[in-house]
């Protein structure tokens, strides 16, 4: 849990996440503003879990008490104002069991404001309530509408509709025609008052270079009596013809309140309570979402993802469904690396997705919960994968006649290093990259277990391995060998992507010398408290920032950025070779710290190169957190086998 009670502008702007089953989520500030287009109170996934829509964007909540208005909300309006200010009376905020802010009302009174989404029904429920003492205060609240793609901003316009059905404490809005009806249940009063609200500036959208300013609409206002009982306003998506609820506003919040809070008591550690947000239905079955706020499903994210959060988890049921709903997809050896956010066909771009799906079969298949149906299904898939990748398969995909795995065209990103813009690719690493020729020979490791036809390809891809990649001075590897497929021509950057060579799959490739230089190597040029930089700060390429507009964050994305899902197989690695003395405080710690600041309780996707390494991109990442869990859960076995 988070708990803050020391305010400065960085820790009102720490954001948290509610996120639902279906891919739509809450999300905003500790400081309740709005830094971001995709902060928002009811933000709904219309084709699970793509077709994200905003519908309430916030509300403006304030006391009124005595003749005064007492703000419990803020918001940012360009070019930088903060009106109304409630720093004065905000008290402390904290995460657990869901977002709750406690805000000075006068000398005896104290206020509690609190914000969850129900996974059972993908509600979004505010309460207010005073704690100990009360007064006869009356608290206003005002939704801030929109209506628009979550990745998009509204502005005002005539054809938003302001009608409003009522129904005692329950209002129907529909401001748009082809967007669901929003539906506010309350057991408050409300006062039809539309108006648009202007000009809201979102920071983290101007730092990225993008459109930050958007108008919202604000169709009235509901009133609460708080001496004579707590107030609760739940807001969910409808379909035109839904009826009106007819269940008690506070009764039917209270009801959502304990049952969510059952449900969370079930995750036995922070960490795994914050796992379950990314664990989402598809309109068909289960799906891991990479990242919030602005990722949805990818292949490769998604089987990395799994071994943390799922897997380490014991959570083997969810992902016996989502590897057997991906190896539905396999086309020409290929698993999808990602599917369109609008429908569409899947998207076949990855050369590792597919060998990282191996790799999370293999994990799955070790704790021997599959029934032999799955077992002989999932290793099926494993196999169709080799035997199109040996045929050779899109985007020049195919085995060598040395064992190794080449992969690559011009203008097309396949391995994880995959930032492009326009028709940039920033590190295209055409040829034979070290770490997919680790996952190819993992693959044939795996799939070897039960098929011996595989093992004279994994030992002539093990033995060119050493032969080609080993450099015979420094005994690090190359980071791609066969650039541009010409051969013999050797990149000798310094990545981090040596590293699964030796951590992070279950077959390590290399050891004694070689493991030690390749651990040393990484740990001197691109070891950082949060994870791993992606190219030593000695090349000419490096960049210290992940910041700027689209082309600078992709030009910086994998040229000197650190990525904490990194952390996972260095950690593993340095275990293999050193044992797992002082690992926790000195490689954990960090990370534990994280966790209350940037996204609370979540690992960023991102972070600088340089001190003091600053987060970045999307504050809540599926695979940062996984590997963090991964490893937890490789201490404990390690701790319990050396203690039995």
């Amino acid at each position: 849990m988070t708990r803050i009670d020391q305010f400065d502008d960085a820790r009102l702007e720490d954001e948290w996440l509610e996120a639902d089953a279906f891919g739509g989520f809450a999300s905003g500030t500790v400081g309740t503003m709005r830094t971001r287009r995709y902060h928002a109170l009811l933000l709904c996934a219309t084709q699970p879990p793509a077709g994200r829509v905003v519908l309430v964007n916030g509300v403006e909540a304030w006391i009124e008490l005595n003749g005064a208005r007492i703000p419990l909300t803020m918001q940012r309006y360009a070019p930088d104002v903060l009106y109304p200010d409630s720093r004065a009376n905000l008290l402390s905020f904290e995460t657990e069991p869901w977002p709750t802010w406690r805000f000075r009302i006068d000398q005896d009174v104290v206020l509690a404001a609190e914000v969850f989404v129900s996974k059972e029904s993908r509600e979004t429920v505010l309460r207010w309530r005073f704690e100990g003492a009360s007064k006869a205060a009356t608290l206003k609240v005002r939704p801030l509408l929109s209506g628009r793609d979550y990745h998009g901003m509204h502005h005002e316009n005539a054809s938003f509709s302001f009608d409003a059905s009522v129904d005692g404490g329950r209002v129907h809005w529909h401001p748009y025609g082809d967007l669901p009806v929003i539906a506010a249940t309350t057991n408050g009063v409300y006062q039809h008052a539309p108006d648009w609200y202007r000009n809201f500036c979102y920071v983290r959208e101007r730092e990225r270079g993008m459109d930050f300013t958007e108008d919202l609409a604000s169709p009235g206002v509901f009133a609460f009596d708080l001496a004579r009982e707590e107030a609760a306003m739940i807001l969910h998506a409808v379909a035109e013809h839904d009826p009106f609820r007819d269940a008690d506003a506070l009764t039917h919040a209270t009801q959502l309140a304990s049952a969510e809070a059952e449900r969370r008591a079930k995750f036995d550690t922070r960490l795994a309570r914050a796992a379950d947000a990314y664990i989402v239905n598809r309109n068909v079955g289960r799906t891991i979402i990479a990242g919030f706020p602005w990722f949805t499903d990818w292949g490769r994210d998604t089987f990395i993802s799994m071994r943390g959060l799922l897997l380490a988890a014991g959570r083997y049921a969810e992902a016996e469904s989502i590897l057997l709903e991906w190896a539905d997809t396999i086309s020409e050896g290929m698993v999808p690396n990602r599917f369109p956010d609008s429908g569409g066909l899947p998207e076949y771009n990855s050369v590792d997705a597919s060998l990282w799906f191996i790799v999370a079969v293999h994990d799955y298949l070790a704790t021997n919960h599959a029934s032999a149906a799955t077992a002989t299904r999932l290793q099926r898939a494993a196999e169709s994968i080799l035997e199109g990748y040996t045929r050779g398969t899109r985007f020049n995909i195919a085995a060598g006649t040395d064992g190794l795995l080449r992969a690559g065209v011009p203008g097309v990103q396949l391995t994880w290093m995959d930032a492009k813009a326009g028709d940039w690719v920033v590190t295209p690493r055409i040829g034979k990259p070290v770490e997919v020729q680790a996952l190819w020979i993992n693959a044939l490791s795996i799939v070897s277990e039960w098929d011996t036809r595989w093992q004279d390809m994994r030992d002539r891809a093990r033995a060119s391995f050493t032969t080609r990649f080993v450099d015979a001075d420094t005994h690090t590897l190359c980071d791609v060998v066969d650039v541009d497929h010409e051969p013999g021509k050797l990149d000798h950057s310094i990545r981090p992507n040596q590293i699964f060579a030796l951590g992070g799959l279950p077959f390590p490739l290399i050891d004694g010398d070689t493991a030690l230089a390749v651990l040393t190597q990484v740990e001197t040029h691109l070891l950082t408290p949060l994870g791993l930089r992606t190219l030593a700060p000695n090349d000419p390429a490096y960049r210290p920032h992940y910041a700027g507009g689209v082309l600078e964050r992709d030009g910086a994305y994998h040229e000197g950025t650190v990525w904490p899902w990194l952390m996972g197989p260095f950690i593993e690695a340095w275990l293999r070779v050193h044992g797992a003395d002082g690992v926790r405080e000195r490689f954990l710690t960090p990370l534990y710290d994280h966790l209350d600041h940037f996204g609370l309780d979540h690992i960023s996707e991102v972070a600088d190169g340089d001190a003091p390494h600053t987060p970045g991109g999307t504050p809540f990442q599926a695979w940062s957190l996984a590997e963090f869990m991964r490893i937890e859960r490789l201490l404990i076995q390690r701790n319990t086998v050396e203690t039995r």
